[in-house]
C-alpha cells in the first residue's frame, strides 16, 4: 500500500459521509421538465420515495429519466439497500441480476410490460412547494455498500463490481478537482450515456450529489436532442458523451449551444475526431480512463496528447499481465489488463493496449485496439471492430475477424487497404460488412453478439 493511499485512508475514515456534500438549501441539483430543482425540493422527493420501498437488500434501479434515476439512486441508500445496475435493461439481463439478488425487487418510473417481478413504480414529481422548513441532509454509513455494478460484457460475461459510499466520496473528489481546472466550481452537465453505466454514473449522478453541479434530467441521442437538452440549462455546460455519439454530432453539422468543455469515454477517443470536435463546437475535449472496477483514473485532452495524466492519489504499478492500481477509491490494489508505459516519474502514461488484446502470431506481435484503429482510419468506413475468435483453426491459430460499416465499399477494398497497412498474419479473415455495429448504451460491443454477427 503507497504512503499516498494510507494518508489519504487514515483523513477518510469517517464513520459516516453525507447524502449532499455541497451544503445549501438552494443550491440547483438537476433540471426536470424545465424546472430547476433544488435540494430541498429533491431531498424531499427522496424521503418521499423511500418511505414508499418495500423492505429488502436491494433494488434494481431501471429508471431511464435521470432525475428520476437520482432520486430512486438516494432513497435505496436511505434505507440502508444496494441500488443493482445490471449492464442494460434488457428483459434478460435484468433477470440475471436479480437471479443472484434473491429477495430483491425493481423500481423505475416508467410503466412496464412485462414488468420484473415486484416491480415498484416511482411516484410523479411534481416540483410543488415543500412544507418542509429544516433543510436537513441525511448522512450514510460510509461503509454502506450502495451500488453493485455490472461490467458490459465486451470482453465476456458481465462481472459484479460493489461500491460503498465512501468509495464513492473518493472516486469523485478527483473528477471534481478535474473539472474545477477546466470550467470552474459549477457548472451544468448533459449527458447522453445512462446513468446505469458507471461513466454515466459518475458524471451525472455522483457529480450532483457531491459537487456544485445541476444535471440534466434527460438522455438525448440524436444530434438536435442534444442541442436542445444543452439550450434547456444555463452556462457554463458540459457535454458527458462517447466517441460513437460524438461522431454523430460532428457529422450532422448541429450548431450547440456555448459548451465549457465536452467529456468523453467508454471507447479510445481518435485525435483526429477530438481535433474536429474541438473545432465544431468551441470547447476542449477531456477523455477519462478508468473502469467499473476502478472509476476514473486519469484523463488528456486527446486532440493534443496521447499520454494519460493520473488523478491525486492514483499509483500505478505495471506487471506482466496488466498493471496494478492503487486509488483513493480502492480499499486494496486492484490489477487492470491495460498494458501501460509510464511517464513523468509515474505521473503520466501511455497505453500500450490490453492483455487480451495482445496477440502473437508465428511470432508476431500485434493489439486488437492498433488493428482497429488502423481499420477506422480507412476512408469511407463509418464504424468496425477487429476481435480474435475463440475457436483455434487446424493449426491452433485463433483467427483474427471484422466487422465494418463502410456503405459503398465491399470486402476485398478493405483488406486490399489493410493488406497495405498491417502484416498479412493480422489480416482479418473473415471480414463481413454489416449494416451497423451492436453497439449497447454506451457505446461498447458485447462480444457474444460480434460472435454472433460473424456466426461464431
Amino acid at each position: 500500500m503507497s504512503i499516498v493511499h494510507d494518508a489519504y485512508l487514515q483523513e477518510n475514515a469517517a464513520s459516516t459521509l453525507p447524502l449532499l456534500a455541497v451544503a445549501g438549501a438552494q443550491r440547483i441539483v438537476a433540471w426536470h421538465d424545465g424546472v430547476a430543482v433544488d435540494a430541498a425540493h429533491f431531498l424531499a422527493d427522496v424521503r418521499r420515495v423511500a418511505s414508499s420501498l418495500p423492505s429488502s437488500s436491494a433494488a434494481v434501479n431501471l429508471c431511464e429519466d435521470r432525475y428520476a434515476f437520482l432520486v430512486a439512486f438516494c432513497a435505496v441508500v436511505l434505507r440502508g439497500q444496494t441500488n443493482l445496475l445490471p449492464s442494460s435493461r434488457a428483459p434478460q439481463a435484468v433477470e440475471d441480476v436479480m437471479a443472484a439478488h434473491p429477495g430483491c425487487y425493481a423500481l423505475g418510473e416508467q410503466v412496464l410490460d412485462p414488468a420484473p417481478q415486484d416491480y415498484v413504480l416511482l411516484p410523479a414529481f411534481e416540483h410543488v412547494e415543500t412544507a418542509d422548513s429544516v433543510f436537513d441532509v441525511p448522512s450514510i454509513p460510509a461503509a454502506q455498500v450502495v451500488a453493485i455494478n455490472y461490467t458490459s460484457g465486451s470482453t465476456g460475461t458481465p462481472k459484479a463490481n460493489a461500491k460503498t459510499w465512501r468509495q464513492f466520496h473518493a472516486s469523485t473528489g478527483g473528477n471534481l478537482r478535474m473539472y474545477r481546472e477546466q470550467v470552474g466550481v459549477s457548472f451544468g452537465v448533459v449527458a447522453t450515456v445512462p446513468p446505469q453505466h458507471m461513466y454515466g454514473l459518475e458524471m451525472s449522478v455522483l457529480l450532483p450529489l457531491f459537487g456544485d453541479v445541476a444535471v440534466h434530467a434527460g438522455r438525448p441521442f440524436f444530434p438536435l436532442d442534444v442541442a436542445r437538452a444543452l439550450s434547456e440549462i444555463p452556462a457554463p455546460r458540459v457535454l458527458i458523451t462517447t466517441p460513437v455519439h460524438l461522431r454523430a454530432l460532428v457529422e450532422s453539422g448541429v450548431e450547440l449551444p456555448e459548451l465549457a468543455a465536452i467529456v468523453s469515454a467508454t471507447a479510445p477517443m481518435p485525435p483526429e475526431l477530438a481535433a474536429r470536435a474541438e473545432q465544431s463546437f468551441g470547447a476542449p475535449l477531456r477523455e477519462v480512463f478508468g473502469s467499473t472496477e476502478t472509476c476514473v483514473l486519469a484523463t488528456r485532452r486527446a486532440a493534443l496528447d496521447e499520454a494519460w495524466s493520473l488523478y491525486d492519489g492514483i499509483v500505478l504499478h505495471p506487471q506482466p499481465d496488466g498493471t496494478q492500481v492503487e486509488a483513493p477509491q480502492l480499499d486494496q490494489p486492484m490489477t487492470l489488463a491495460d498494458i501501460v508505459a509510464l511517464e513523468d516519474q509515474g505521473r503520466r502514461f501511455r497505453l500500450r493496449g490490453r492483455h487480451a488484446d495482445m496477440l502473437e502470431i508465428a511470432g508476431k506481435r500485434a493489439s486488437l485496439g492498433d488493428l482497429t484503429r488502423r481499420l477506422l482510419a480507412i476512408p469511407g468506413v463509418r464504424d468496425g471492430v477487429v476481435f480474435q475468435l475463440d475457436e483455434a483453426d487446424a493449426i491452433g491459430v485463433r483467427r483474427i475477424a471484422a466487422l465494418v460499416v463502410a456503405p459503398g465499399l465491399d470486402e476485398h477494398a478493405i483488406v486490399d487497404v489493410l493488406r497495405r497497412a498491417i502484416d498479412p498474419v493480422f489480416l482479418p479473415r473473415p471480414l463481413r460488412l454489416v449494416d451497423a455495429l451492436p453497439r449497447n448504451e454506451t457505446g461498447k460491443l458485447p462480444r457474444a453478439e460480434l460472435l454472433a454477427l460473424i456466426g461464431h
